[in-house]
């Protein structure tokens, strides 16, 4: 019964309303503004943990993505949809996680937190959300068209399981180098001491929260990219109500919990440049629908076995690391002094891959 239930409409509205609840929540108990949840703010705040970028003010490896990706593993073996695959395009996937992650640092946030920043109030989520269902059209163009990363081969049982181990891994340096008072580094891990990446849940919450939404992801399929993409290309509407939901709890916890502000200005961790808000989720969302789905959904299926969406998560990490060493990435204070010219570059190259990538008879 529980395997069949999330595969229905109610189940999937169940998934979304779970998440729409959890991430207040979060954001609550110690999480960023508007950001109880956000997929690419928190690999980017692990790749700055793991020394991979300088921001001070942005490190840390946020337990809420360990949790996804082991929720997913653990629905995977129990349901026994664990399935170790890859080989698809995997340096092309790479490729479009770096520009997924360049082009939501522009717009700051992922689609997830675009939807959770509409249900506090801030109205430049509209823009970010125009941009990624324009940019996941334009994927639907190309899907239309022919394009096609190739199929992926069955592996070896133990090749699935990396990308959780690799989680494990992040988890028990967190355990053997956690915080110690206000210092920036513990021994190899570096810690934000002051700014959005010292704002965070208790571990074992976070975790706990991580958890619990990467098993039920895994099992409801949810995506917000594909619940565009189905929307745009089949009409249906089943992956969107997950959406709808998410939105909707999210609003109601924000009002109950007093994290509800209405507007465009002074909006935690955003800035409004509705040109750029709009421009960088097109970027993202057409790297998200070449790429084949949203980065939360990457994670549970790499937990899931799937190698080459392991592959898309460790290419955003090391585009969260570009963003920040290079001046890619946007601030409250606005765009990063080279982010206009990397999006340029993120969509040339993902038209490229457009274009080119496609089956042939």
């Amino acid at each position: 019964m529980i395997k069949n239930f999330f595969g229905t409409r109610t189940g999937i509205i169940a998934v979304g309303a779970m998440i729409g609840i959890l991430a207040p929540l979060l954001q609550k108990l110690g999480n960023p503004g508007n950001m109880g949840i956000c997929v690419a703010c928190f690999e980017r705040d692990i790749a700055g943990g793991l020394g991979l970028h300088r921001a001070e003010v942005v490190q840390y490896l946020r337990p809420e993505i360990i949790g996804f990706v082991l929720g997913s593993l653990a629905a995977a073996l129990l349901f026994k949809d664990y399935r170790a695959r890859t080989g698809s395009a995997p340096f092309a996937r790479f490729i479009l996680g770096v520009f997924a992650m360049i082009g939501a640092l522009v717009f700051l946030g992922c689609p997830w937190r675009a939807l959770l920043r509409l249900s506090g109030g801030d109205w430049n989520a509209v823009l970010g959300l125009a941009g990624l269902i324009c940019g996941i059209w334009i994927g639907t163009l190309f899907l239309k068209n022919g394009y096609n990363l190739g199929r992926t081969q069955k592996t070896h049982f133990s090749a699935g399981l990396l990308m959780p181990l690799i989680m494990l891994g992040f988890l028990a340096l967190m355990f053997i180098y956690p915080q110690v008072a206000q210092e920036p580094k513990s021994g190899i891990l570096f810690y934000s001491v002051k700014g959005p990446g010292a704002s965070h849940a208790p571990l074992a919450i976070a975790l706990g929260a991580g958890l619990i939404i990467g098993f039920l992801a895994q099992r409801s399929r949810f995506c917000t990219m594909g619940a565009f993409r189905d929307l745009i290309l089949f009409k249906q509407v089943h992956l969107l109500s997950g959406v709808i939901a998410l939105v909707v709890m999210a609003l109601v916890m924000n009002l109950i919990l007093g994290q509800f502000s209405m507007g465009f200005e002074k909006q935690p961790v955003a800035h409004s440049l509705h040109i750029w808000n709009f421009i960088g989720m097109a970027l993202a969302g057409l790297a998200f629908a070449l790429a084949g789905g949203c980065p939360g959904r990457q994670l549970f299926l790499a937990g899931e076995g799937d190698g080459d969406a392991a592959v898309f998560v460790f290419g955003m990490i090391m585009g969260a690391a570009f963003a920040h060493n290079f001046g890619l990435a946007s601030s409250p204070a606005g765009l990063g002094p080279h982010g206009m010219a990397a999006v340029a570059v993120g969509f040339a190259v993902c038209l490229f891959i457009g274009f080119t990538m496609r089956k042939t008879t």
